[in-house]
């Protein structure tokens, strides 16, 4: 879990994309994000879901660097947004 974080930690992206997300990261709702990530069905824990997450987001980060026809920032925010979500829940829970 640890290692997420950690990882989250040092990631460096536009100013833009994370002043966007952390607006949209007050609002969040994990039952409503994360479906449309993930889908209908159980939804995995946080640490699985942070980690599937991060994956993810990697890959548009790829795509936003090469100007990728198929990039959304749209997608991309909404993932930051999950990842910021999920990651403030890890933490409480590390605190708890």
């Amino acid at each position: 879990m640890q290692e997420t974080l950690n990882r989250l930690n040092s990631l460096h992206r536009p100013r833009l994309l994370i002043r966007a997300a952390r607006i949209g990261a007050s609002h969040y709702n994990r039952d409503t994000c994360l479906r449309v990530h993930f889908g209908y069905g159980t939804l995995p824990r946080s640490k699985e879901a942070l980690s599937r997450l991060v994956d993810m987001e990697a890959a548009l980060e790829d795509q936003r660097r090469v100007k990728g026809a198929g990039y959304s920032v749209s997608r991309h925010v909404n993932v930051l947004i999950a990842m910021m979500g999920e990651a403030r829940i890890l933490r409480a829970a590390l605190v708890a």
